[in-house]
């Protein structure tokens, strides 16, 4: 029987490495953690149970293994695990595609060779023109942990001036958790939290030995309660598209659609637009935006600093 837990994992600290055998082990137990017996097929006689969720020998059962084999793996030790029992690993705790990527990275940490430290991350110059071509759409492009790398006038107007940000703020985790105007911003402030979070892990596990990384997850476990409550989580996600709704200083309510784009001459970059639905309301006040230019982008900016 499975042994309650007695925290939960220490937040990152600022310079310090991702331990994989620690976010292996916390990753399956609250992928674990979130299934019943029921969701899976299994009978629940209605027991008590000491933890949350599946036991471990009841995804054992699910996955095909052993208890001690899955016993093993959850304690961190994944060197010898093979795709094969990660897949049936993966489809009995049913993750998601970027959840089995997510534990891929961890558990066989031999198959992605150590880089040496990224080099600064470069926007092509075609790829700026193309901002500067979408006219009155939205559009950014981010790169490694969140940065926003370039982005055109009506992003400007939209989310601020990211200019006159230091290069180092101009950090989606660092903005919506640190500058309470993104908090006004957001309608849904939390989901928003959310998905910068679960992209943040995911990288975690792909660049575990990315420095500027660890900083910024021990600058945010220390400067946020509700980072830290959303990393120890262990929840991860890839960037792709939905609903944003957004509360403008200058327009107001506006429903935005955004796509999600990754550059195929660096994956890790990733074009980000957003689009209003024709006709609609929010439609209206992008065009309003689009029309004070960079007027809008200083009243936005001023508004939010009130």
């Amino acid at each position: 029987m499975d042994a309650q837990p007695d925290s939960a994992q220490e937040p990152v600290a600022a310079g310090q490495a991702l331990d994989r055998r620690a976010e292996l082990s916390e990753f399956l137990r609250t992928r674990r953690a979130r299934l019943k017996p029921q969701d899976v097929g299994l009978p629940d006689y209605g027991r008590h149970r000491r933890v949350p969720g599946l036991r471990r020998e009841e995804l054992a059962q699910l996955a095909g293994v052993s208890v001690a084999y899955y016993t093993r793996l959850e304690q961190g030790n994944g060197q010898n695990v093979s795709a094969e029992v990660l897949g049936s690993i993966a489809r009995a705790l049913r993750l998601s595609d970027a959840e089995h990527a997510h534990l891929t990275h961890l558990a066989k940490p031999k198959a992605h060779k150590k880089k040496p430290s990224p080099r600064p991350q470069q926007v092509r110059t075609s790829l700026r023109q193309l901002l500067d071509a979408f006219g009155d759409v939205p559009a950014y492009i981010t790169g490694r942990r969140g940065e926003i790398l370039a982005w055109n006038r009506m992003a400007a107007a939209l989310f601020g001036d990211w200019g006159e940000l230091p290069q180092q703020e101009r950090n989606w985790a660092r903005m919506v958790f640190l500058r309470p105007e993104y908090q006004d911003l957001f309608v849904d402030w939390e989901q928003k939290a959310i998905d910068i979070v679960s992209l943040l892990r995911y990288e975690a596990g792909c660049h575990p030995d990315d420095p500027r990384l660890s900083a910024l997850v021990g600058e945010l476990s220390v400067k946020s309660e509700e980072f830290r409550r959303l990393w120890a989580t262990h929840d991860v996600k890839e960037k792709s598209y939905g609903l944003k709704r957004m509360r403008h200083p200058l327009v107001g309510d506006i429903e935005l659609q955004f796509e999600s784009f990754r550059m195929t001459g660096d994956i890790e970059q990733v074009l980000v637009t957003y689009h209003a639905e024709p006709g609609s309301a929010s439609a209206e006040a992008l065009r309003l935006l689009a029309s004070w230019g960079a007027d809008a982008t200083r009243a936005g900016t001023s508004a939010s600093r009130s």
